[in-house]
């Protein structure tokens, strides 16, 4: 039924009025056409031995013997009776994957969320090593929301952008989607916005020569961050600082990493690991103010939903980092922030990548570092990939806005 269920949704998605080809759903479902047909029919008002079908969908052959479907009235009115599932995609063993309940993680405020909703939330335990089982079940869903860092336990993305790219093929609501993450949710989006306000002097370092070459012209105008371009945690971003001995002061933003002097070849040696398998970096200039701490606004599509306070953060010259407190949306001093994102940065950064409101994050955060003057914003980083913990008060906006977005397909 589940699998019923998601065919019926993708053909009442992609009807324009006039039916949908099935070479159309079958080229989206990667289903031979004569595999379709019969799922199709088994749908329809066609009796298959002596039984009669569902009559959730009227199929139609043209004289050149192409197929096209369409919902009856019947299927629509079943789809309404259906409860939406939305699955709640994190990483996690083999043991937790068995175990899985939707009380027995960090989650558990926004599966009780959903479900006060009349919304069928479900865990969905995610490893490499059993991704490829996990496409049909995925795919049954109407949306999928995922908690999965851009490294996570040593591995990338790859494996899971791949199945999340098939499920959304499918039909389902992949959220944050992996070409989605791509423009927002990687160190380059310092770069490619760096003219809009909240932007600073950044550079893309694709090789380890180029950082060589361009490092040491760059810290004669002060200190530098550089980061690799997909990352999390503090990993892989570091200061650098000229001394006058032409040696550098070098430390790592990863917790528990302590300042060091070594040569500047020995820091841009350093670096190497981060350009493999077609890795870059971005060099970001250091912004001065981060002693006073970063503040992250937390978003559901293009609204702000909380915010994050964190006074004391990485890279800090004399502290050590200080828990992050969250705040709902009303924060009196994230106010100025708040008007500039929804006023002007998010619809200039929408219209930079092309992205239209449906195809922001449900839930992605932007941190900020306190920029010139008394309304000065720098940003350092935009998270989509995880973004957990976040404040309680995203939580009932990021139902609704999943709940609109199905109503909406």
């Amino acid at each position: 039924m589940a699998d019923d269920d998601a065919l019926l949704r993708l053909i009442l998605e992609l009807d324009d009025g006039q039916s949908v080809a099935l070479t159309r759903l079958a080229k989206r479902l990667d289903e031979r056409v004569s595999v379709l047909l019969r799922r199709c029919t088994a749908l329809s008002e066609a009796s298959v031995g002596g039984v009669p079908g569902a009559g959730w969908l009227a199929l139609d052959v043209d004289e050149g013997g192409r197929w096209t479907a369409r919902l009856t009235e019947a299927g629509r009115r079943h789809l309404a009776s259906r409860p939406r599932r939305v699955a709640i995609v994190y990483p996690g063993s083999a043991e937790q994957r068995r175990a899985a309940t939707p009380q027995n993680n960090r989650f558990a405020a926004l599966f009780d969320a959903f479900a006060a909703q009349g919304v069928q939330p479900e865990p969905v335990v995610y490893s490499d090593d059993w991704a490829g089982e996990l496409r049909a079940p995925l795919a049954a869903l109407d949306a999928v929301l995922v908690w999965v860092n851009p490294i996570e336990a040593g591995r990338s993305r790859a494996v899971l952008d791949a199945l999340l790219r098939e499920v959304a093929a499918a039909g389902v609501l992949v959220s944050t989607h992996p070409d989605v993450i791509l423009k927002l949710g990687t160190k380059d989006v310092l770069v490619d916005t760096r003219d809009l306000g909240w932007g600073s002097d950044c550079h893309r370092v694709d090789s380890l020569a180029q950082l060589g070459a361009e490092l040491p012209a760059r810290l004669a105008g002060g200190p530098r961050v550089l980061k690799q371009w997909r990352g999390h945690s503090g990993i892989g971003i570091w200061r650098v600082e000229a001394l006058p001995d032409g040696r550098v002061k070098l430390r790592h933003a990863q917790r528990g990493c302590a300042e060091e002097v070594v040569s500047l070849a020995d820091a841009v040696a350093r670096m190497a690991p981060y350009f493999e398998q077609g890795g870059h970096m971005v060099d970001q200039a250091w912004q001065p103010r981060l002693p006073e701490g970063m503040v992250r606004a937390y978003l559901v599509q293009d609204r702000v939903a909380g915010f994050g306070v964190q006074p004391v953060v990485a890279l800090h010259p004399t502290a050590e980092p200080t828990p992050r407190t969250y705040h709902p949306a009303d924060l009196d001093e994230g106010q100025s922030l708040r008007r500039r994102l929804e006023a002007d940065w998010l619809p200039a950064l929408q219209a930079r990548f092309g992205l239209p409101r449906d195809a922001l994050p449900m839930l992605w955060d932007c941190d900020f570092l306190r920029g010139a003057g008394d309304d000065g914003w720098v940003l350092c980083e935009i998270n989509v990939s995880s973004v957990a913990p976040f404040p309680d008060s995203a939580i009932a906006p990021l139902v609704q806005a999943v709940i609109g977005r199905l109503a909406a397909r």
